[in-house]
């Protein structure tokens, strides 16, 4: 197998012009308009948290706060790493992230992945990142040991070991193969390797090449619950990180079978993203405090698939992510720009404005400054 450092290089070669692809500014200042909203309205400096969010969900904000500022290249937010709560927990040596996480392997995940986002910005500053590295790794290896061969493999939901599903091992698919890219540790590959050949055979992704909750915990069989959003996202920029790694390109195509399923699917007969649970009229089901953020973290996960697939799988996803910026703006967006749960349609009255569904809709404007049509 070629070094890591060879794979390094072809990953910086590979992903040169989508990595420094043409931003948007329109867009830009769209997402800029909503990122201003959420920390004015929503963020408690005194406590380094989002007024309604909750961990998880404060982990993908901060990520896609810095993801705005590193395509900006401004620095608005610049201190608002070391001011979240997830911030200060990684600057104190002390941490106990075994307490914070609560036996929560998929919000560990999330939290690597903030983790990471807002070390790339700094370190992009030329500012010392090192704590947020450490405090991944750590996170990293509490996730690995969570590993066992209960339905043949794969990490556990939580440390209470009653489910497997599809987020966390996604989840754990992207940390392991980005974090090899980021560090060339050979047992990040191969965990990466590992979980990809264990989802693949899982019987997670149904039929339709969309991926359900998780697997049943008697029976070790796809469980058939809900396909949500931001399953079919994570896939793929895992899948995609795991590419760069190994040079199998073929994993693209792996990726792409359920990024397009989600376009074809999960849409409503729209070109826009739309959960089960979201419902444009008022008295209709409401998406609750976790699936409120699922739309954007596929639209930002979309954006790190094309990162690392090349320039050459661009164009087919370029409509769709600008359906999605303009239906958050001129279907999700009220008076305040908060960004609201439902891109579908005019809210009448069954979309919710909260943290979590601004930040969601934050991620799309991103997304779509990079790889959508301008």
């Amino acid at each position: 197998m070629a070094s890591w450092k060879t794979f390094a290089v072809a990953f910086c070669l590979a992903t040169l012009s989508t990595a420094n692809a043409a931003q948007c500014q329109a867009t830009l200042d769209i997402a800029q308009t909503v990122a201003n909203r959420l920390q004015s309205h929503y963020f408690n400096p005194s406590n380094g948290q989002y007024t309604g969010g909750s961990l998880w969900t404060d982990a993908n904000t901060l990520e896609d706060l810095h993801n705005l500022m590193l395509a900006r290249g401004t620095d608005e937010f610049s201190s608002v790493a070391d001011t979240s709560f997830i911030g200060q927990s990684a600057l104190n040596p002390n941490t106990n992230w075994q307490s914070i996480l609560a036996g929560s392997n998929d919000d560990a995940g999330w939290i690597v992945l903030s983790l990471w986002k807002m070390a790339d910005y700094k370190g992009s500053r030329g500012l010392d990142n090192s704590a947020y590295l450490s405090a991944a790794s750590q996170i990293y290896d509490i996730i690995s040991a969570q590993w066992d061969g209960t339905c043949g493999g794969g990490v556990w939901w939580s440390t209470a070991h009653t489910y497997k599903n599809a987020i966390t091992n996604e989840l754990f698919l992207l940390l392991s193969a980005d974090g090899y890219l980021r560090n060339g540790n050979p047992t990040y590959l191969a965990n990466a390797n590992k979980v990809w050949a264990w989802i693949f055979s899982s019987g997670m992704r149904n039929s339709q090449g969309l991926f359900n909750d998780g697997l049943d915990s008697s029976t070790c069989a796809n469980n058939g619950q809900t396909t949500w959003t931001y399953n079919q996202g994570v896939i793929a920029s895992g899948l995609a990180a795991l590419s760069v790694a190994t040079g199998n390109t073929t994993l693209l195509d792996q990726a792409e079978i359920t990024l397009d399923a989600t376009i074809a699917l999960l849409t409503a007969g729209t070109s826009i993203l739309k959960e089960s649970c979201d419902d444009a009229l008022a008295g209709g089901p409401v998406c609750n405090q976790d699936q409120q953020i699922f739309k954007g973290i596929w639209t930002k996960h979309l954006q790190y698939y094309l990162d690392m697939a090349g320039s050459a799988r661009v164009a087919k996803y370029t409509p769709f992510l600008g359906s999605q910026t303009s239906a958050a703006f001129h279907f999700g967006t009220d008076a305040d720009n908060d960004v609201g749960s439902v891109w579908y349609a005019p809210n009448q009255g069954g979309s919710v404005f909260t943290p979590k569904t601004s930040a969601s809709g934050l991620a799309a404007h991103v997304a779509a400054a990079k790889y959508g049509p301008c």
